[in-house]
Formats: structure tokens, C-alpha cells, sequence
């Protein structure tokens, strides 16, 4: 498996990958996604050959705060160390960054990994968390 910046947008490869995780909506309006890529901070890829097998995106500065606001891989490739590959790619590439932030399904599954990877929910730092959709 390699990693390497996604610097090509391919929307076929995108619109696939998006939608065998489920996440459809996203998918709804391929321009708006596009350009969500585009402005990103940070996209990796995960690859074995030239087979996608997945992505993460961050936003934020790259100094004080990087969200990472995607990280998806192909279902049938998961439990296979590619998402942590990813983050650790990502926390590699901000060692000093004081805070890395993601926003996640809340299920055990979810939660055990990334606490697995040093990620603490926000109730147990003493903060909270509020979005607007």
C-alpha cells in the first residue's frame, strides 16, 4: 500500500467511492464536492498498484487547527490498517499542530478506532461540540 497526495480529482473514482460507504448526499452535487477538494488543506490516497482504496481530506490551517473532515475506504478493504495508515499520514505530515479534530458516527465501532489512534471525545476534555446544518 503507498499513500500519496491526491492531487487529481477524478469525480468517477470520488462518486464511487462515496457511495459504496453510503455517503451519498455528498454525492447529490458533484460540483460542490469538487470544490470542497479543491480548497482542501490536505488529501491523501491510499493505493495498492493504481487501485484506490481510500481517502482522507483535512481542512483548517496546517498551524493551529486541521479537521479532518473525510476519511472513507472501500468496504471491502477495511480492517486491513488503511484508515490508520491515513491518520497517521495526516498526523505525521502536523506533528505540531495543537489540535486535530474530526467529527464521526457515534457507534462503538467508530468511537474503539479512534481512540485506538489518540482521539478523545470532546466530553472527556471538558468541551462540547455544536454544528449548523
Amino acid at each position: 500500500m503507498e499513500i500519496r497526495e491526491y492531487k487529481e480529482y477524478k469525480a468517477d473514482d470520488i462518486r464511487c467511492l462515496y457511495t459504496e460507504v453510503g455517503w451519498t448526499a455528498y454525492t447529490e452535487n458533484m460540483s460542490v464536492l469538487e470544490q470542497g477538494y479543491k480548497h482542501s488543506l490536505l488529501v491523501l490516497a491510499a493505493y495498492e498498484d493504481d487501485e484506490l482504496l481510500g481517502i482522507i481530506r483535512a481542512v483548517g490551517d496546517g498551524f493551529t487547527i486541521v479537521f479532518i473532515q473525510d476519511i472513507l475506504v472501500y468496504p471491502k478493504k477495511q480492517r486491513q490498517g488503511i484508515g490508520t495508515a491515513l491518520i497517521n499520514a495526516v498526523l505525521n505530515r502536523y506533528p505540531a499542530v495543537r489540535q486535530i479534530q474530526l467529527t464521526t458516527d457515534n457507534t462503538p465501532k467508530t468511537v474503539a478506532f479512534y481512540q485506538s489512534l489518540g482521539f478523545s471525545e470532546y466530553s472527556e476534555i471538558g468541551c462540547c461540540g455544536f454544528m449548523r446544518c
